[in-house]
């Protein structure tokens, strides 16, 4: 355990086993199918554009509609699966995106969409060796915007008390 003030050295592994969900197996695999070094994959999309792990459109004339994503590498794509899987029941920013994303759009999707993120932050570790991995937290999609905060109180305030109306004044000096 590194001191206040020190940053305890890790090598690649266990750089990529901070990320949520990834644990050493899946990260070996993600460094195998990845490689050492950008040279391969110039950004994140393109790594994860290898998996098969980003949106497709089916586009006929004038019409376009989104499409299944595609095989890509198996191995690439099977390890931030898993890694998905085991986040979803997390109470971290990747298990927050997985219940968002899954309460709308289904557990597959949620499971692609939290693949490539994980895929993504993967790549961004691998290429900087100086980079770690800091979980921002199950609120970090939350809006900030207080405004926004307040509206959605005053909501929920008036469905659980139906026929009232919350009408906010200025507190008295």
């Amino acid at each position: 355990m590194p001191a206040d003030g020190d940053v305890e050295v890790l090598g690649l592994a266990g750089r990529l086993d901070e990320i949520t969900g990834v644990g050493a197996v899946n990260g070996r695999t993600i460094i195998a199918e990845l490689g050492t070094g950008p040279s391969q994959f110039p950004t994140p999309g393109h790594a994860a554009g290898w998996a098969r792990l980003t949106p497709r459109s089916q586009q006929s004339g004038q019409s376009a509609k989104p499409d299944r994503t595609g095989k890509g590498n198996r191995y690439l794509r099977g390890a931030p699966g898993q890694a998905a899987m085991t986040a979803a029941r997390t109470g971290t920013r990747p298990g927050a995106m997985y219940r968002r994303i899954a309460r709308k759009r289904g557990k597959q999707k949620a499971i692609v969409a939290v693949s490539r993120v994980i895929c993504e932050i993967a790549w961004i570790l691998i290429c900087d060796p100086s980079a770690r991995y800091r979980e921002p937290g199950p609120d970090y999609h939350q809006p900030l915007s207080p405004a926004r905060q307040t509206q959605a109180r005053i909501r929920e305030i008036e469905r659980l008390n139906p026929g009232r109306k919350v009408i906010l004044a200025d507190a008295a000096a």
